[in-house]
């Protein structure tokens, strides 16, 4: 006997007719937007808004919510416009065999553009993952705003950035570029704490190239403006960039294999062959006998880490400060290093910022610290001073003294001056303290010691050059060595570096039960949280 239903004015439908309309309800929204442009998009190779979202999940499995989201609009053409699922795919399902939250713009529908419903769907599915401990990721992909719902859309935005700071520092947040991300909306992948940009597709800008000329007169193209270059060589905003949709993709699973689904968990512990006890030998050779040479310092993480599996974040930006992800004994890492190769390593601006940024992201969500340390100092002069190197600096000491995550410093050579807090010693927090005998550590380098503490001395000797080349050995031999601060408790151990590995996984055994208190302080007085510069 066929049921019926009644629905207000009097329309009665059979159960077997509300089957169908659901069936072809999910069927032309599943369906996606404008077939043309689909069917552009494919031809070079890149994925839809649904097909990225199966190539995420485990199996091409997950469970959309919010299918049926429609607009409210019925200006400007709204009332006829085709906007299915309101051009954002959301929803939650299993990556690596952990539960994610995502949200996949969908170019085909109305270019993806982000009106009132579309703000709304991406902020609950953040709101979603954080209310669940679980991390999110966004694949954007979308013109920018949709200026037919005028107002409804800008509140969205707002929506939509308020629930990403509170998000914040609770639950993962990795942005996926795609396509265009454009104009206010921009803003939103830069609210993230990773942002994995394609090469070739991949366009993040505060606003177009036409826009841009329309406003300021400056002619330029997309790719300049916009492109990978702009944001992971010079803005600094880009920390991963990926060949193709699915590269993209990849990159986005194995960022989110070191990292705990929420800041309530310790990230993942795998398992590995590599032994914990490995000693390796080629370290005991790696560096130059002169003390400013430089030397490939991947070339030592590579070879302490587990298997050598390194992922660097921001790698083509401050390439004089290495930040990324490692394992030791199966454990998650942030590893933080100088790189002496390019500009012999020094902290600038741009490499206080970077680092600062991973260090407080490392220590949000329970992420040991590792430093290696060949770093001659702050870059001084003028233009340095002019352009706000302390405060930038000090971001670093902030860092630093903020984090409550296991720290672990190796000294492997320079450690002079405010770089010596910057790339972390014992006393702005780290729990132990490494240096190998290569290790110089001190104030100053004894060449600017003698040129202020020996100058008098030197100038009136009848043979100057033999007096500051004897004062420079001895206040190196003093002060310089890594014994003069071990033997102060400054330095924990000096090793050497061929057991570099296994004191790590000695040390991270040791931590792993460290617990701070958040927003403990030694007196007893009340704070929310520290003023860092900005």
């Amino acid at each position: 006997m066929t049921e019926w239903h009644r629905y207000p004015g009097g329309v009665y439908k059979s159960r077997e007719d509300l089957y169908q309309e659901l069936e072809e309800r999910r069927k032309r929204i599943l369906a996606l937007g404008d077939t043309r442009v689909l069917e552009k998009r494919k031809k070079v190779g890149q994925l839809n808004a649904r097909e990225r979202l199966a190539y995420l999940f485990d199996g091409g499995e997950f469970t959309e919510i919010g299918m049926h989201v429609k607009n409210r609009t019925v200006h400007f053409g709204m009332d006829k416009a085709n906007v299915p699922a309101e051009g954002v795919v959301t929803g939650f399902g299993k990556v690596n065999g952990r539960m994610v939250a995502a949200f996949s713009e969908d170019f085909s529908s109305m270019a993806g553009s982000f009106g009132e419903y579309h703000g709304k769907k991406e902020a609950a599915c953040i709101q979603f993952a954080m209310d669940k401990g679980m991390p999110v990721i966004g694949l954007n992909d979308s013109g920018g705003a949709r200026l037919q719902e005028g107002m409804d859309t800008l509140e969205a935005y707002g929506w939509l950035f308020h629930t990403q700071n509170r998000a914040s520092g609770v639950i993962p947040q990795i942005a996926v570029l795609l396509g265009p991300c454009l104009g206010g909306q921009a803003y939103h992948p830069v609210m993230q704490d990773f942002i994995i940009q394609c090469r070739k597709t991949g366009f993040m800008g505060i606003a177009g190239p036409t826009f841009v000329e329309t406003q300021t007169g400056e002619k330029i193209g997309l790719d300049e403006l916009c492109g990978w270059e702009a944001h992971a060589v010079k803005s600094g905003q880009t920390h991963l960039v990926a060949e193709d949709d699915k590269h993209a993709i990849d990159l986005a699973k194995t960022l989110l294999s070191f990292l705990p689904s929420c800041n309530k968990e310790r990230p993942p512990r795998l398992s590995t062959a590599d032994a914990e006890e490995r000693v390796v030998a080629s370290l005991d050779k790696l560096l130059p006998d002169e003390p400013f040479k430089p030397f490939d310092m991947f070339e030592v993480i590579k070879a302490i880490v587990d298997d050598g599996f390194f992922l660097e974040t921001l790698g083509y930006h401050a390439r004089h400060m290495i930040t990324g992800f490692a394992r030791f004994g199966g454990r998650p890492v942030g590893i933080v290093a100088n790189q002496p190769m390019v500009a012999g390593g020094i902290l600038d601006r741009d490499s206080s910022d970077k680092g600062a940024r991973f260090i407080r992201f490392c220590d949000l969500f329970n992420i040991p610290l590792v430093t290696l340390v060949d770093c001659p100092g702050f870059l001084i002069g003028s233009q340095s001073d002019w352009s706000g190197i302390l405060r930038h600096g000090a971001k670093l000491l902030y860092a630093w003294s903020d984090a409550t995550v296991p720290l672990i410093s190796v000294m492997v050579r320079k450690s002079y001056a405010g770089a010596h807090y910057g790339v972390l010693d014992k006393s702005i927090g780290a729990d132990l303290v490494f240096a190998w005998p290569t290790a110089r550590v001190t104030i100053v380098g004894a060449a600017t010691a003698a040129s202020v503490i020996f100058a008098k001395e030197i100038k009136e000797s009848k043979n100057p050059e033999e007096t500051k080349a004897r004062r420079l050995q001895e206040f190196s031999e003093v002060y310089e060595s890594p014994y003069q601060a071990a033997e102060r408790g400054y330095i924990d151990d000096v090793i050497m570096p061929h057991d570099t590995r296994k004191s790590i996984n000695r040390a991270l055994d040791l931590l792993q039960n460290k617990f701070v208190e958040p927003g403990a302080c030694p007196w007893p007085v009340w704070r929310k949280y520290s003023n860092i510069n900005l």
